[in-house]
């Protein structure tokens, strides 16, 4: 629903940090980064969580071993897409604390408060 208020609200200012990009970034970071660092890893350990029950309950060794190299794959997904939210936020606020190029200087403006 949020998604449809943001693209409701859509005005385009090309004089703002976000080059008239406001909306697409707001939608992005408040939008889908959620879903990225949140649902996506619940998702992916509610698998994990039932195939580890399939694996104890069946009792094919070469099965087992496959399902625990799946759910240490998955496991390891989750923990990258939960911490790819975190370093995409701090290398903007480290750019704009770093960097003397205006641009840049823009876009990591854009990406902290694109309302502003």
């Amino acid at each position: 629903m949020y998604f449809f208020q943001v693209l409701d609200e859509i005005t385009v200012n090309v004089e703002s940090n976000c080059y008239g990009f406001d909306a697409i970034v707001r939608v992005i970071k408040e939008g889908l980064f959620p879903v990225l660092q949140i649902a996506i890893p619940i998702i992916l350990i509610v698998l994990c969580t039932f195939d580890l029950g399939k694996a104890v309950i069946s009792n094919d060794e070469k099965e087992n071993k496959k399902t625990i190299k799946r759910l240490i794959r998955r496991l390891v997904y989750a923990i990258v897409l939960f911490f790819f939210v975190t370093v995409i936020n701090l290398a903007f606020t480290m750019i704009s604390d770093i960097t003397e190029n205006e641009d840049l200087l823009r876009w990591s403006e854009c990406w902290n408060d694109p309302s502003g």
